[in-house]
Parts: structure tokens; C-alpha cells; sequence
């Protein structure tokens, strides 16, 4: 298939059944007890500085273990799988000194999800695979001060930040991904420079593609870590027409699902959710079992209140396998129809009808 066949085949899938995304990349490189030497092999033999837990690294040094893991959350029942490149931009990857990578670990991540969605398709042709770029956050920010004595400070500038995601979207491009997933958001403007280089790509002359915007709620009181509430968020970013809208990581489901259901009732497009394996425990482990989140999920999509699940932190292949299992023909979210209106946001939403 061509990748606007594919973009085709993905939306009609999505008003047909509850897409299912993969889960964690983190907990399933861990579990491999991996050494400096696999994130350094040949290229960076002769870095400075440890590089491991540089996982983004490991699409270069490492494909087999990457092209494993897509094969695996494939095989679970997934229908989308995220690119390797969560942190790969060169602002993320500066504090190994990996700026010089960066284009490498995006591209080639890429096309290794490719190559696995690809020879899954041509297996299950009726349950055709996808690849979504993976666009995670950065460890600085836009919209809150770098130093608690002056409010105007910022490490970064807009364009720094523009610039950083554009590097890392156009070598996603061109490595096949189908969508483009800008995930857990933590700070909305860094994430609206993502948007805007995702979408500057078609006056660059590529084809456009799908935009995916995921969020986080960072603890109960149910706003991002730079303030907004979640309609607010969802007014910040809804002129991108994305085809999802969400929220992953911090949570688990338990906590999770009033944001979720408070999305689903403003978002005029899909909504997607995918949580944590519950919340940590004392050693910063995550002990909720693949059946409890199954189960967890599937009261969320007999509700109505999503179109795509997944998991984030902690979710393993067993857990996608129990979540694809659980909504295997529940009939996907339908979207609202909202009146027109001004809705502009700050850390509130505003509407004027």
C-alpha cells in the first residue's frame, strides 16, 4: 500500500473497532538488562560520557532488539506501534552529547517500525499495521520560568525548540512513519512548536499526515504540569484538526478515566487514552496485572469514551494483549457534534457562544 492508502485504511479501521496501541518501551528494554556496550556498539564506541539508558539510541546500535519489540506488541494486538524516538531531538538527546544522531535515530527507527508493520500487514491483511513517529516532551520549557526568581526566564527559545522538532518530524517523514504522535505533553507551547513544524512539512513539499496529540495529567488535580485544565488544553491545540486527541503516562486508568470522559464529551474528534500500568510503588515499579488493566479498559470503551487504547508506563505485550482482547467488538467512541463558538484558552477554558 501506498502511505495515503495506508492513512485511508487507518481511519476506516478507526470508525469500525477500538484501535489498539502498543505499550511500553521502557519497562520491555529494561526487562533485556541491557549494557553500555549495546547502546554504544561501533558508531559510538568512543563517545564521552555512559550512554545507557539513552534508549533512543539503541535504533542504531540495537535494531534488532527495537524490530523485536514491534514484532511483539504486533503480535499482541496492537494496530499502531510507536517509533523508538521518544526523546529524539537534539535538545533531548544534547544531555548525552547525541545532537549529531539525532536525524540517524529518527530515521531509522522509522523504518524499522516500518518494516515490521509492513510484514504484518502482508500476513493479517485483514488487520492492517501502522507506525506512528513518536514525539515525546523535552526536558525544558516553554511556558514556565527556568528560574524561580525571575519569571521570564526560559532555557529555550520558541524557535530553538521549533527547530529541534522540525529536524526530528522530517526525518520521521522519511522514514515511512503514517502519523505523527506528539505525546506526553507536559508544557502545550513546546508542544504547539511541534504542531507547527508537523504542519510547515507540506510547504516543505511533503505529504501531509495525520496529527496525533496526546497529553498528561499530572496528578489529581487534573491539570498538565504547566497549569491547564483539560478543555483548556484541548482549546490550545484543536486548530491543528487532529485525528486524536488523548492522554497517557502519569496516571493510571482508575484516576485517568474522569479526564478521559471529559474529553470525549468536548473533543470533536477521536479520543485516545493510554495509561499507566496504575501508579508506582515503593521501588518505582508497576504492579497492576495485564488483567486489571484489560478490565479497567474495556468498562471505558463500553461507555463510549474512547476510539483508541493503549498502554504507557509499566504496560507490557500481556497487557495489550488483555486491553485488545477486552474491547474486541465494543463499538468505538462516536464524536459529538458541538455547536460552533469562539473557544480560546489560558489555563481555563473560555467559550463565547
Amino acid at each position: 500500500m501506498t502511505r495515503q492508502e495506508r492513512i485511508a485504511a487507518l481511519k476506516a479501521a478507526a470508525k469500525q473497532r477500538v484501535l489498539i496501541l502498543d505499550g511500553s518501551w521502557g519497562v520491555m528494554i529494561q526487562k533485556r538488562g541491557l549494557a553500555e556496550a549495546d547502546y554504544r556498539g561501533d558508531r559510538f564506541k568512543d563517545a564521552a560520557g555512559e550512554l545507557r539508558g539513552n534508549n533512543d539510541l539503541l535504533c542504531i546500535t540495537r535494531p534488532d532488539i527495537i524490530a523485536e519489540l514491534h514484532d511483539a506488541y504486533y503480535a499482541a494486538g496492537a494496530d499502531i506501534s510507536e517509533t523508538n524516538t521518544f526523546s529524539a531531538t537534539s535538545i533531548g538527546q544534547a544531555e548525552y552529547a547525541c545532537e549529531a544522531a539525532v536525524w540517524d535515530i529518527n530515521f531509522e527507527g522509522a523504518k524499522l517500525a516500518r518494516a515490521s508493520a509492513d510484514a504484518w500487514t502482508a500476513k493479517e491483511p485483514h488487520k492492517p499495521r501502522f507506525v506512528a513517529g513518536s514525539i515525546g516532551p523535552l526536558p525544558v520549557m516553554l511556558s514556565m520560568s527556568s528560574d524561580v526568581n525571575d519569571p521570564g526566564a526560559r532555557k529555550v527559545t520558541f524557535e530553538q525548540v521549533y527547530e529541534a522538532y522540525s529536524e526530528q518530524v522530517r526525518a520521521l517523514h522519511e522514514g515511512g512513519v503514517d502519523l505523527f504522535l506528539v505525546e506526553t505533553i507536559t508544557d502545550t507551547l513546546n508542544c504547539k512548536a511541534a504542531i507547527k513544524a508537523i504542519m510547515d512539512l507540506e510547504d516543505q513539499g511533503y505529504e501531509p499526515l495525520p496529527i496525533w496529540i496526546s497529553g498528561t495529567i499530572t496528578d489529581r488535580s487534573g491539570r498538565t504540569l504547566s497549569g491547564q485544565t483539560v478543555e483548556a488544553f484541548w482549546n490550545s491545540v484543536r486548530h491543528a484538526k487532529p485525528f486524536a486527541v488523548g492522554l497517557n503516562c502519569a496516571l493510571g486508568a482508575e484516576l485517568m478515566r474522569p479526564h478521559i470522559a471529559e474529553l470525549a464529551r468536548i473533543a470533536d474528534t477521536l479520543v485516545s487514552a493510554y495509561p499507566n500500568a496504575g501508579l508506582p510503588n515503593a521501588m518505582g515499579e508497576y504492579d497492576e496485572q495485564p488483567h486489571e488493566t484489560g478490565h479497567m479498559l474495556h468498562e471505558w470503551a463500553e461507555h463510549g469514551l474512547v476510539n483508541i487504547l493503549g498502554g504507557c508506563c509499566g504496560t507490557t505485550p500481556e497487557h495489550i494483549k488483555h486491553v485488545a482482547d477486552a474491547v474486541k467488538g465494543v463499538t468505538p467512541r462516536q464524536i459529538p457534534e458541538r455547536p460552533t463558538a469562539m473557544r480560546l484558552a489560558g489555563l481555563e477554558p473560555f467559550e463565547l457562544v
